[in-house]
């Protein structure tokens, strides 16, 4: 264990984060004691190096803690899903949108990624209600419509005749 105390680990390994430094930022991380290796703070940084290097099975395992300490950060949720979706699949990915809805059901964020998937399954009726619901709440998800990937089927589809 290093000499150097964990707080000051913590406050080098998230100074290395900011300037981009994601490899020192690790080393860092890696000289913490387990007990503070496990703490929000920490889990925080770690996931940001881990998405920085595209380790989306190591993302997943430390998103799924951070959802477990914070259960109450939408944030948390949407980094585990997106891990998930790239260690493993699209199918796992919404489960954990799905229970993230349970916790905060009128997060743009959540609902936008379940119509994303929702899309990506084939099932445009529903993509299209959650990337509108999620535009209601924030219109800054309608432009991301018109551009995200994973809505180019919804795109290509016209929307259904308005009911008279």
């Amino acid at each position: 264990m290093s000499a150097v105390a964990p707080r000051w680990l913590l406050s080098h390994a998230r100074g290395y984060v900011e300037l981009g430094m994601f490899d020192a930022a690790a080393r860092e991380l890696a000289s913490l004691p387990t007990s503070v290796a496990e703490g929000e703070e920490a889990l925080g940084l770690f996931a940001a190096v881990h998405e920085e290097r595209h380790d989306w099975p190591e993302l997943a395992r430390v998103s799924e803690k951070l959802v477990q300490l914070r259960p109450d950060s939408p944030a948390a949720w949407i980094t585990w899903a997106y891990a998930v979706r790239r260690a493993t699949n699209l199918a796992e990915a919404e489960r954990i949108l799905i229970a993230a809805r349970e916790h905060h059901p009128r997060n743009p964020t959540v609902l936008f990624n379940l119509g994303c998937y929702a899309c990506q399954r084939g099932d445009l009726a529903l993509a299209r209600r959650l990337v509108e619901a999620a535009s209601a709440i924030d219109e800054a998800y309608r432009t991301l419509a018109a551009t995200d990937d994973d809505l180019e089927p919804l795109r290509r589809s016209p929307p259904p005749p308005a009911e008279t």
